[in-house]
């Protein structure tokens, strides 16, 4: 798989061998082009010839000649296979709830694409150039929040997409406009698609949009341990904390490469400190901070480990084959449970398991920054003139509503198993549950670090003449570009927003770089 350098929109091409993370986020949230390969075509022509040779023959093949699920058990007349292809997509497209946010569905129909391009489905290389051209002309189906339920794949999501490249159903135009899906092929110049003998079935039989979710709650992942990193150590400043617990050779005794980098991070953004160097002579008498201070590369790096896990599981399911039943290389058409998402699903649980610690630990310290009694002469929640100014008192609050919510977030899907199909499908994994609230919980992170960072700047302002470290120093400039330091109550919400904002688009971790080295 490779992709093009231009930033501006680069191409990405879809070849046999499959495709990287980076390639999922360039076309699920920048809107790069996708083109299938030479090699693909072969591929697809190929896995196509097989599907033609096994529908002529007298054999029944399940989702060839055969109805599907509880139902396989009916052999299906030729000339009743196309319907039974188009019965297919439309019973299936029976999703319900809010709309599903427009890159979660085109980085499912990306992922569908590629298990297509494998040729291991036996699709029309048509079938297959007209969902790429979906994607190019920006056309988004309407999936549904409710339908999947993690096993035969993402059933009700992606029947929804082969819905509409039938021209039927309902799509969001490249402007976002609401329309019907075949007026919106026939104004991007594409045509309905009919579907031939296993089509349809090979159009919603995979893990694409749980695995399009991980890939993308990963992405943001990778940046919000790093923010947690920077408003942990901007908080042992304000907080008068030692950097000393940091050190390489402490941190060594406890060999977790995710601890190690978090370490490397508090010592990178604490150096050169004139806060922490006034109280590090011997008239300090602290003896120890806080497990929320003192502990914050174990938690953060713990959960770096874990996002390590979530992405090996994410890069092997990338390189999969997902489709019931698979066209194999020697011409064999053979039913498999490679659609259950209990790999995808456990590592989607695992992530809304750290994202809640790292959450929960954060608010800790921000709840110690504005307690007097735990903040080392800081004024009561940071408050301009405590009784008459509240400060960051409901800050706390709104970071606490959001810690709650995300624990909650955080009991496991993939525990979960409703039998269906008349007990055919008898265990299911939920993994697209796990997807699904584990992005609720990625949010809720943005915001929870916001106001800590929010809380953090703020109670560094208050220790001038004092000034913090080179990278903290300019996490705090970069705030004050859009929310004002110290002062009389002001409406916080907006302010949360605007920190929110800088957090979710790497704009903290940035300016920190500037002075610092962060891994």
């Amino acid at each position: 798989m490779s992709t093009s350098t231009d930033t501006t929109a680069a191409e990405v091409r879809i070849g046999p061998s499959g495709l990287s993370a980076a390639d999922v986020i360039a076309v699920a949230r920048d809107g790069a082009p996708v083109r299938l390969t030479d090699d693909t075509r072969k591929a697809l022509a190929a896995g196509r010839e097989r599907v033609r040779t096994l529908a002529e023959g007298d054999t029944p093949a399940y989702g060839v000649s055969t109805g599907f699920g509880a139902l396989a058990t009916r052999h299906i007349a030729p000339e009743l296979r196309a319907r039974l292809q188009r019965s297919l997509v439309r019973s299936h497209a029976a999703g319900a709830g809010p709309e599903v946010e427009r890159e979660v569905v085109r980085a499912l129909m990306l992922l569908r694409l590629r298990t297509l391009a494998s040729g291991g489905t036996g699709v029309e290389p048509a079938t297959a150039e007209a969902l790429a051209g979906m994607l190019n002309a920006g056309i988004t189906p309407v999936v549904h929040e409710f339908g999947s339920l993690g096993c035969s794949g993402d059933l009700a999501p992606l029947s929804h997409v082969a819905l509409a490249l039938m021209g039927e159903g309902t799509v969001r135009d490249a402007a976002g406009g609401l329309r019907a899906a075949e007026e919106a092929l026939r104004a991007a110049g594409l045509a309905p698609v009919e579907l031939g003998a296993k089509e349809g079935l090979a159009l919603i039989n995979g893990t694409d949009g749980m695995l399009g979710m991980l890939l993308l709650a990963c992405h943001d992942l990778e940046r919000l341990l790093t923010t947690a990193d920077i408003a942990a150590a901007m908080s042992v400043e304000a907080l008068l904390g030692t950097d000393r617990v940091f050190a390489a050779d402490l941190q060594g005794l406890r060999p977790h490469p995710g601890q190690a980098r978090s370490a490397a991070n508090m010592r990178a953004l604490l150096a050169g400190s004139p806060i922490v160097a006034s109280h590090r002579g011997p008239d300090c008498t602290r003896v120890q901070d806080a497990y929320s201070l003192r502990c914050a590369p174990q938690v953060a790096g713990a959960a770096r480990d874990t996002l390590a896990h979530a992405l090996a599981v994410a890069e092997r399911e990338l390189a999969a084959v997902i489709d019931n039943p698979v066209v194999t290389e020697d011409g064999r058409v053979e039913s498999n449970g490679n659609f259950h998402g209990a790999p995808v699903g456990y590592v989607l649980d695992f992530l809304a398991i750290a994202a809640a610690d790292v959450a929960s630990i954060s608010e800790r310290r921000t709840d110690r920054m504005l307690d007097v009694a735990r903040s080392h002469g800081l004024p009561a929640f940071l408050a301009d003139d405590p009784g008459v100014d509240s400060g960051h008192m409901i800050a706390q609050y709104t970071q606490a509503g959001l810690v709650s919510e995300m624990k909650r977030l955080a009991v496991p899907a993939s525990v979960d198993s409703i039998p269906s199909s008349a007990m055919q499908e008898d265990h299911v994994s939920m993994g697209w549950s796990a997807a699904r609230k584990l992005r609720r919980s990625v949010a809720a992170l943005t915001d929870v670090l916001a106001v800590e960072l929010l809380t953090a700047a703020r109670a560094l302002d208050l220790r001038a003449p004092l000034a913090p470290a080179p990278a903290t120093g300019a996490v705090r400039d970069l705030l004050r570009t859009r929310v004002p330091g110290p002062g009389p109550d002001r409406y916080l919400a907006p302010e949360i927003a605007e920190v929110s904002a800088l957090v979710a688009d790497g704009s903290v971790p940035a300016a920190a770089g500037t002075a610092a080295e962060l891994h």
